[in-house]
């Protein structure tokens, strides 16, 4: 389902500010906000903008604590799958949301917020003089890519089809994060990441534009749910409505994100 009507901010304020307690006690002295945890686990390439993200959040809603297990969307759904304990999923794919929702373990219907596309990392200046995917091909360029279960190795595997291509990676990585390090550090000349992922790296790396990027199954949707049998439903769905909110929406849009 696409995003439920944009918050305003104050009511965002409001429907965020959960966990604040009441005055109380015989002397009417204001009591300290009661702690509460809330577990999000989501796909390797929010990893900047829901850091962002939490400590807004937390600031917003004092005594919440927001733990972040980030990882490849396929991972991170086998893990739920199986009863791992968590209070939101997001995902970088609908069929990875899908897999959660047919094992009965998302609450109602996950809100898709966000889309994200593939660009090719290489080093600073471009020295392999890559120019898309077919200068990959070959003995002239080392390029590392997502494992095929993984969203971005599924997008990779579009393009490549749409290209007419099929690339030699030195490794396959489970999650983009993964294959971003490798370019940083020098192992490889190339890898097939997000926009969002190049633009995190600060300079680290140069993004390579290909027209494939955008052929069917290539470009990825990002999906958030509430899991079911959360211990704090009314903090997930806060969560849910803040990411999918203003303050998400500019969070999302800074880090290269098209909203959805």
């Amino acid at each position: 389902m696409t995003r439920a009507p944009r918050l305003v901010l104050a009511a965002l304020a409001a429907a965020v500010a959960l966990g604040v307690a009441a005055c109380g006690g015989s002397g009417g002295e204001q009591q300290a906000p009661r702690a509460r945890t809330l577990t999000v686990s989501a796909a390797a390439s929010l990893t900047d903008v829901y850091g962002q993200l939490k400590t807004q959040f937390e600031q917003a809603d004092p005594g919440t604590e927001v733990r972040l297990n980030f990882g490849g969307s396929d991972t991170l759904a086998q893990q739920i799958v199986q009863g791992a304990p968590a209070d939101v999923l997001a995902t970088a794919s609908t069929r990875t949301m899908q897999t959660v929702q047919q094992a009965g373990r998302i609450q109602g219907q996950p809100v898709t917020y966000a889309t994200n596309q593939l660009q090719i990392a290489v080093q600073p200046g471009n020295p392999k003089q890559v120019t898309g995917l077919p200068s990959l091909v070959g003995p002239q360029a080392t390029e590392s890519v997502c494992a095929p279960a993984v969203p971005c190795g599924a997008a990779t595997e579009a393009a490549e089809r749409a290209a007419g291509v099929t690339l030699d990676p030195v490794s396959e990585e489970q999650d983009v994060r993964s294959v971003l390090q490798r370019v940083t550090t020098g192992n490889v000349d190339a890898g097939l990441v997000y926009v969002t992922d190049v633009r995190s790296a600060d300079g680290q790396v140069q993004g390579i534009d290909f027209p494939q990027a955008t052929a069917q199954g290539a470009a990825q949707s990002y999906l958030i749910g509430a899991v079911t049998g959360s211990q704090n439903p009314d903090l997930a769905d806060s969560w849910i409505r803040f990411v999918t909110g203003p303050q998400g929406d500019a969070a999302l849009t800074r880090a290269g994100f098209q909203l959805k």
